[in-house]
């Protein structure tokens, strides 16, 4: 790989700040300063810049705990995104694994990997999804029967897969779906005459949100997390 290619794709510098670098001869290979733009490395060779190593970038598993009022986008012309909370290098390149809405609250994944998120995400493949809802009027019992059976959304042609709900409180209860229609939990609950008043993820398949993460802030997955989709 040309050396400038390998400190673009894994520093911030730009390709002016890189030809600059090696004019000045801020960059070695192996303790080698380099002359030459266009010099090239091979598997193992070991690049400074300025005294520091320059590593090559790994994929990155994030969870993060979204507050309500920011965006699941990379940008927005009105709102905060997730990626705003995000404070490391290229973060710009991180993909959101399974969005939320503005106002819902919980899990978010983020990744760099397109594989492994394309492995959560892809409706073939069924991952449980786990809410916590809170609805402005109490819940009837007969919903858990009716989500257990599906439920014909409004502009939809098809019902829901089976859904399980849990009833914890008169107004509040754990569902889980494996689909991920657009607003589904909330056009679940109108579909049965009630109003979702507020929404939070708690799970993505046996990813739960570590509740010692508080709002706003997110920690690496670990290797098990990371591994669970593989299986």
């Amino acid at each position: 790989m040309r050396l400038d290619k390998f400190i673009g794709n894994n520093t911030e510098l730009s390709r002016t700040q890189i030809h600059i670098a090696i004019k000045q001869g801020l960059i070695s290979i192996n303790d080698i300063p380099v002359a030459k733009t266009n010099a090239h490395i091979q598997d193992g060779d070991k690049v400074v810049f300025d005294g520091k190593l320059i590593e090559e970038r790994k994929a990155r598993y994030l969870m993060l705990h979204k507050p309500a009022g920011y965006v699941s986008a990379n940008s927005d012309s009105e709102h905060p995104t997730v990626l705003d909370l995000i404070d490391m290098p290229f973060k710009q390149e991180l993909q959101i694994v399974g969005r939320l809405d503005l106002d819902t609250t919980g899990l978010i994944l983020l990744t760099d990997d397109g594989q492994w998120n394309h492995k959560i995400t892809s409706p073939k493949h069924l991952h449980t999804k786990s809410y916590l809802v809170t609805t402005t009027d109490t819940i009837d019992e007969s919903a858990i029967t009716i989500f257990a059976e599906g439920v014909l959304l409004k502009g939809e042609t098809k019902p829901t897969l089976a859904a399980e709900l849990t009833i914890l409180s008169s107004n509040q209860a754990r569902l889980s779906i494996c689909e991920g229609k657009y607003h589904q939990v909330k056009r679940m609950f109108a579909a049965i005459g009630n109003h979702v008043a507020s929404l939070h993820r708690e799970r993505i398949s046996a990813i739960c949100l570590d509740e010692s993460i508080p709002p706003g802030k997110y920690r690496p997955l670990t290797r098990d997390e990371i591994a669970s989709f593989e299986k």
